[in-house]
């Protein structure tokens, strides 16, 4: 019987708490205050792991610096975390930036714009979005008859 959950994705989660820790109480660098580890993808051989990080700030020459602090400190990283860790091998760990929050925070300002919009139309017409609705509605079963 297959386990829901595989020992790497256990660790994997682990590993993540442990990193944003490090990151967060034993790494003195300014550049890395804003960071936070948004995920971790681990080897089926737990040899290596990919760590997702996102910065809190959208300035890329900020970003491109962070991660560079980030790949010379991931040996010193992978020391604290084989500390901390009773693994058999520590994992190589990879940082790689994610964009996932930035482009969630892009997405939901368009929503919100685009129904702000909507609203404002809404209210210029001087009619209802229920009747604007039923407007619509005829206008598609007009267009399937058709």
């Amino acid at each position: 019987m297959a386990r829901e959950f595989s020992r790497a994705r256990r660790v994997g989660q682990e590993l993540q708490k442990e990193i944003a820790m490090i990151l967060q109480r034993e790494i003195k660098d300014d550049r890395l205050k804003l960071v936070t580890v948004s995920g971790v993808d681990l080897s089926k051989d737990l040899s290596t792991a990919k760590v997702f990080v996102t910065f809190l700030e959208n300035d890329p020459a900020k970003i491109t610096e962070g991660m560079k602090v980030l790949k010379d400190a991931s040996g010193f990283i992978r020391t604290l975390v084989g500390k901390a860790m009773r693994l058999r091998v520590t994992p190589e760990l990879r940082f790689a930036y994610d964009q996932s929050l930035v482009e969630g925070v892009r997405i939901s300002t368009l929503v919100s714009s685009t129904i702000a919009e909507d609203k404002r139309r809404i209210q210029e017409s001087g009619r209802s979005g229920e009747e604007q609705a039923q407007d619509q509605e005829q206008e598609q079963d007009q267009e399937k008859k058709d």
